[in-house]
């Protein structure tokens, strides 16, 4: 059932809103939003004092419940009569008058929210309202008839969207009209009667002749004010065109309505001497009874054209009028009853009398501009504004419906220019909003179709906006400023394509030049799309203007709280401006809106330089990176424990310690246990435990610190859940140096536990293992492993002296084995070693002996693993790395090696999903990884994803080689010739001595090498 689980309930509905908003508003912001909050005071106080409850009061609307239609028009009386109160006290520019709605009616509700027809007919018939006024519906009418001293007018029925029977409406007369007294009969009426005829005779004499040749004509609707308007009139015609009204029977036709209404104003945009208010400003009047009057003054126009369609099958009515609103007149008026095949000819003929009843002349120029044509062939112009009707929604369902649509036009008419068009800005929002599989995939198709559409038509401006905003998208500034300004000088009416031409300049780094286009596009479409202000207030903040960017970014509140890149802005203008207080707070607002920004993301979207910008947000608070979801087991963090020595060089002790708990963890397979590198990126400073959390992606942390002293040692640790906040454990053991592995153990059993972790018997014996009990040997190794870690020549050959030391204070110590045999490794493969075989078969043995001697580390198997690799027994290799991942499942090191071995034995497809492990266990990990990851997505031909990886490299590490090289191959490979050259070039700046033979030859262990190497030679790079 569809409506199974809906609330749904009769209830009286109050709606209201504000007369001229947009004036007031233009006028003065400030005053504005404070009379009005100080109006929505009253009127809560007194929806509260009859009995009813505010339900929302977005802009400047109140929407109210009652259980009551006598409360509900009772409250709405006593409104008007308090308002008209207050506002007798303002001057007569700076009245806010609301108008009234009340409706009875079914509602659904949800929330606290209510929705359905009942609340849309409410804001029907308050849209009949004059200011201070009130209309009721039928419904409400009929059980109030009787029950107030109140007169009722009968304004007719009235069509609402998507309600089937026309709407009753009333309308209340708040104020009794006086009666007049009945004068007394005269006594000589005789006498009377014979002077009123004779009175008679020579009245209706006089005004036959006043009305005949003396009377002015009166106007015909009310005349706009110049001085109350919005803005201030164009120098020259001025013309906004209402939304024509659908008459028709079946309301799928109210596309075409729109669509003809969308051709006249396209066809008076092009002409360079009208001034035209675009489609999106006055189509916010669709469906509303507004006055000539108003429309004129908040648009700013001296003319009106409004009219209505009704079509059939294969017939159409179109009425049209057009107002001088200055004066109320009539200009001209037209009505066409014709077959539909006329459209075409009956669009000319309305523009040309619009621009003859405003007496502009249409000039050929040399270009040869005409009235706007799009197809000859009806069926595809039916298809063409049909897409158009479905793309204005702005949904990826809609726009998809939309794509359909325009297809089948072409399909139809393959010569329409405007039908391309239209269907490649489809291809461009879906790269726009991420609706497509591949951005770079649609923006191409939005390219190639622009390009098809000139090549039919270089006249129609709308597609040369398009290609200029995929340039754009390109950084290809030239061209795009180029193509918008081609577009401009075709249709100077069109706010799209100038704010095309804006957004080409600023991205361009012309901000300054932008704001006057953006302020050009607004005043031609002053109820513009939100972006508008947005784009408006980013070049005011990018030229250093931030008291004029923070007052554009609040322009756009109004029209959606919630929208993110305005407070984005507005977080960026507050940081730059020194606002640090209120920059928070603007970023606490993008974090509400979207949990998940994050500026790594956001700069990937910005097709202009905006490091300024980026760091702006970042001193606001906004986070780097997207945040990690939590695993779907136990997750923990363990941060470097604190030396509390005093001394220094005990820092290897307390490193040690935490990296010996980081492996303990992650020998248990039910646990998910972040890497060392990540961890220790917070050493040594000051974290909270939640931001930790955040940014790593886990529940739970554990934070300790480390007193070591002679012989004895201090520990304390507490293990935090950082979603609560609440310490689930804590302890300080104070005891005996030589008591440590003690300690080491006796934390992970009490971590294990607090996260109510078990363990069967084999995975807690592994847990323990078989490491030393003589301190000074496991001195010496931590000492040991501190300097291997710092991955340089000279400290892995001092970590191989204290390697050999600790064996030989203790012979049976595996891990010390382990670790000199990485020694041997290292020296083998960086080339340090003067016999690289000697030295690998050295590593071989003593990960071999280490093995021997204890089989519960990981680190063996995977030491084994690297060995084969390089001996190209992969298959060996293979099977050694999955014994390590076996013993230490969330052991990052040990997963990303299986990941890497699988790729280097020729399998990257399944290497990948370990290596994106890796990643996940080490999110903030070290430049090889993104490199490890990159070579995989090439060598499984997954060439975009690759990019993106080798990219992240670059980014970490901008003069990292390796990621230069796999991106010169991969551009090369897509035949992305360019970019491949500038890489290549790259590749030399940071090693002269570069050649693919020598890149060969260190590439030998992997399987399959030879696409990347031609790719290699594609790019230009010396053999």
């Amino acid at each position: 059932m569809a409506t199974q689980g809906v609330k749904r309930k009769l209830t009286a509905i109050l709606s209201a809103d504000v007369k001229g908003y947009s004036r007031l508003m233009g006028e003065d912001e400030v005053e504005t939003v404070r009379t009005l909050t100080a109006s929505r005071e009253v009127m809560a106080s007194l929806i509260e004092q009859f009995r009813g409850r505010v339900v929302d009061s977005p802009g400047d609307n109140v929407l109210a419940e009652f259980g009551s239609v006598v409360d509900a028009v009772q409250c709405a009386v006593e409104i008007q009569r308090v308002l008209k109160a207050r506002n007798a006290e303002l001057p007569e520019n700076r009245r806010m008058e609301f108008r009234i709605g009340v409706n009875l009616g079914d509602v659904i509700e949800e929330a606290e929210r209510i929705y359905g027809d009942g609340v849309n007919i409410a804001a029907r018939v308050e849209g009949l309202a004059e200011a201070g006024g009130i209309c009721i519906s039928g419904n409400a009418h009929e059980q109030i008839e009787d029950k107030l001293p109140l007169k009722y007018e009968y304004l007719g029925k009235h069509r609402v969207k998507n309600i089937t029977k026309p709407v009753r409406v009333y309308r209340a007369q708040i104020e009794a009209e006086p009666r007049r007294e009945r004068r007394p009969g005269l006594r000589r009426w005789q006498w009377a009667t014979l002077g009123v005829l004779a009175a008679l005779v020579v009245g209706v004499g006089a005004l036959a002749i006043w009305y005949f040749y003396l009377r002015p004509v009166p106007p015909a609707v009310e005349p706009a004010s110049v001085d109350r308007m919005a803005f201030p009139l164009p120098e020259k015609p001025s013309i906004a065109v209402l939304p024509f009204e659908d008459l028709s029977d079946d309301p799928q036709y109210e596309y075409f309505s729109d669509g003809l209404t969308e051709q006249i104003i396209t066809s008076l945009s092009n002409i360079p001497h009208l001034f035209v208010i675009a489609r999106n400003s006055t189509f916010i009047y669709k469906g509303k009874p507004v006055k000539v009057q108003q429309v004129s003054e908040e648009l700013g126009v001296r003319y009106v054209l409004e009219g209505s369609v009704q079509r059939t099958a294969d017939r159409i009515r179109i009425t049209v009028q057009l107002i001088d609103a200055t004066t109320g007149h009539h200009l001209w008026a037209g009505r066409y009853d014709r077959d539909l095949e006329d459209i075409f000819a009956i669009q000319d003929q309305i523009t040309l009398k619009i621009m003859k009843a405003m007496r502009v002349e249409l000039r050929l120029g040399k270009e040869g501009r005409e009235l706007y044509k799009v197809t000859d062939n009806l069926e595809a112009y039916e298809k063409l504004i049909q897409g158009m009707y479905y793309g204005d929604r702005g949904t990826k369902h809609d726009n998809a419906q939309a794509r359909q649509l325009f297809e089948q036009a072409i399909a139809l008419d393959p010569e329409c220019a405007r039908c391309y068009t239209a269907l490649g800005w489809t291809h461009f929002l879906d790269a726009r909003f991420g609706w497509s599989e591949s951005r770079a995939k649609s923006n191409n198709m939005a390219f190639e179709l622009a390009q098809k559409a000139l090549a039919l038509d270089d006249k129609v401006a709308i597609s040369h906006a398009l290609l200029a905003s995929f340039h754009v998208l390109k950084r290809d500034w030239e061209n795009a400023i180029a193509e918008a300004e081609r577009a401009v000088a075709l249709n100077p009416n069109c706010s799209s394509s100038l704010t095309v031409l804006a957004a080409s300049l600023s991205c361009s780094g012309r901000w300054e030049e932008g704001i006057p286009l953006f302020k050009k596009a607004i005043r031609l479409n002053p109820f513009p799309p939100i972006f508008y202000f947005h784009f408006l207030g980013r070049n005011y903040m990018m030229t250093g203007r931030y008291q004029e960017a923070i007052a554009t970014y609040k322009r756009a509140l109004p029209v959606n709280p919630d929208y993110l890149p305005v407070h984005i802005g507005l977080a960026a203008t507050y940081s730059l401006s020194g606002r640090e207080e209120e920059a928070r707070a603007a970023a606490a607002e993008v974090l509400r809106i979207n949990p998940r920004f994050n500026l790594e993301s956001y700069a990937r979207t910005l097709p202009y330089e905006a490091q300024a910008e980026l760091a702006a947000l970042r001193e606001a608070g906004l986070p780097e990176h997207p945040p990690l979801p939590l695993p779907d087991k136990p997750s923990i963090a363990v941060l470097p424990f604190d030396n509390m020595s005093g001394d220094p060089e005990q820092e290897y002790f307390s490193d040690g310690l935490t990296e010996q708990t980081i492996s303990a963890l992650s020998k248990v397979p039910n646990l998910f246990v972040i890497a060392r590198n990540s961890t220790f990126t917070y050493k040594g400073k000051p974290v909270k435990v939640q931001q930790v959390a955040e940014e790593l992606g886990v529940r739970y942390v554990l934070e300790g610190s480390v007193r070591k002293a002679e012989d004895r040692v201090r520990i304390t640790v507490q293990l935090i859940d950082a979603l609560t906040g609440h310490h689930l454990w804590s302890e300080t053991y104070d005891r005996d140096l030589k008591d440590i592995f003690a300690i080491q153990d006796e934390i992970t059993m009490k971590i294990l536990t607090a996260m109510q972790v078990k363990l069967t018997s084999g995975e807690q014996a592994r847990l323990i293992g078989k490491g030393t009990k003589n301190i000074k040997a496991y001195l010496k190794f931590l000492e040991g492993y501190d300097q291997f870690s710092r991955w340089n020549k000279e400290s892995i050959f001092r970590a191989k002296q204290l390697f050999e030391e600790a064996i030989a204070l203790d012979p049976d110590f595996g891990l010390a084995y382990c670790f000199l045999g990485y020694y041997h490794w290292a020296d083998a493969t960086y080339g340090w070693s003067k016999s690289p075989p000697e030295s690998m078969q050295k590593a071989l043995e003593l990960a071999e002996k280490a093995f021997s001697l204890d089989d519960s580390q990981p680190f063996s198997y995977s030491l084994i693993s690297k060995i084969y690799v390089f001996q190209g027994q992969h298959a060996k290799a293979i099977a050694k790395a999955k014994q390590a991942v076996e013993l230490s499942p969330n052991f990052a090191e040990t997963v990303g090696n299986l990941g890497w071995i699988l790729r280097c034995a020729g399998r990257p497809e399944e290497g990948i999903p370990l290596l994106k492990k890796q990643i996940r266990l080490d999110p903030i990990p070290h430049v090889t990884q993104f490199d490890v990851l990159g070579r995989a997505y090439f060598l499984a031909g997954r060439y975009e994803e690759a990019i993106t990886e080798y990219k992240k490299a670059v980014k970490v590490a901008p003069d990292y080689r390796d990621a230069h090289v796999g991106l010169a191959s991969t551009y090369a490979v897509l035949g992305r010739k360019e970019e491949a050259r500038a890489e290549a070039e790259e590749i030399v700046r940071i090693d002269p001595n570069f050649s693919i033979q020598g890149y060969t030859d260190m590439m030998r262990i992997q399987v399959g090498i030879e696409p990347e190497i031609e790719g290699l030679r594609k790019a230009g790079l010396p053999d």
